[in-house]
């Protein structure tokens, strides 16, 4: 019997797609493009804290956004009722964006208008964090229904990431959430993660966050 040959697909794929990613970089940052990518579980807030976000920026930074689901336009169609440049990426399957699919989708955005785009990826804490985007900047947020424990069981997302947002913290008084146990976690497995605690509902620590932010895509772009 003639021995099976195994061919590790993923690996050569996650290879492939760190190549365009690292190409896709280099040319926004000459573009003076920053790209951020937005990862979350379904249902953690990402499309609202992404509203709260943009409308606290104001004109401040002129921003688009990338929407990514397996399926369905809501959200997307949200962002442009309220007036902001907004394009659906419908993944057909894919429990995650790649590179390539957000190289495919700049192309349809008028990017040069823009100094920043917002990908918000497909809700899921394991396949977006494994690949490459693209973005100069990586953010994941962890809401508070969703418990502490996260970082345990989802290392790679908060290894990844450049910023944690705890969302939803007008929450924590029903909750057995550790906020202190949550922050310990993370920084275990990132010592450099940046850390905000928001409530869209309540507005703590927009502000804060929002200030940040237009200071990192302002160092970037320049």
């Amino acid at each position: 019997m003639e021995e099976v040959k195994l061919i590790e697909v993923k690996e050569d794929i996650l290879s492939d797609n760190k190549i365009q990613a690292d190409e896709l970089r280099s040319r926004l940052k000459s573009e003076k493009i920053f790209l951020v990518n937005l990862m979350s579980s379904p249902g953690a807030g990402k499309t609202t804290l992404l509203l709260k976000t943009l409308e606290e920026i104001g004109d401040r930074l002129k921003a688009g956004v990338m929407e990514a689901d397996i399926d369905s336009k809501v959200d997307a169609e949200k962002l442009a009722a309220r007036g902001y440049t907004a394009i659906q990426l419908r993944t057909g399957g894919f429990c995650h964006l790649d590179s390539n699919m957000v190289a495919r989708g700049l192309e349809a955005m008028d990017v040069p208008d823009l100094d920043m785009v917002v990908i918000e990826n497909v809700g899921n804490l394991v396949c977006p964090a494994e690949f490459d985007t693209g973005s100069a900047l990586n953010v994941m947020i962890l809401s508070v229904p969703e418990g502490d424990d996260k970082p345990l069981k989802y290392p790679l997302m908060f290894t990844v990431s450049n910023v944690m947002i705890i969302h939803k913290t007008d929450y924590l008084a029903l909750s057995d959430f550790d906020v202190k146990l949550a922050r310990e976690r993370a920084r275990s497995l990132n010592p450099d993660i940046k850390i905000f605690e928001i409530s869209s509902k309540t507005g703590e620590g927009i502000k804060e966050w929002t200030e940040w932010l237009i200071q990192e895509a302002s160092n970037h772009n320049q």
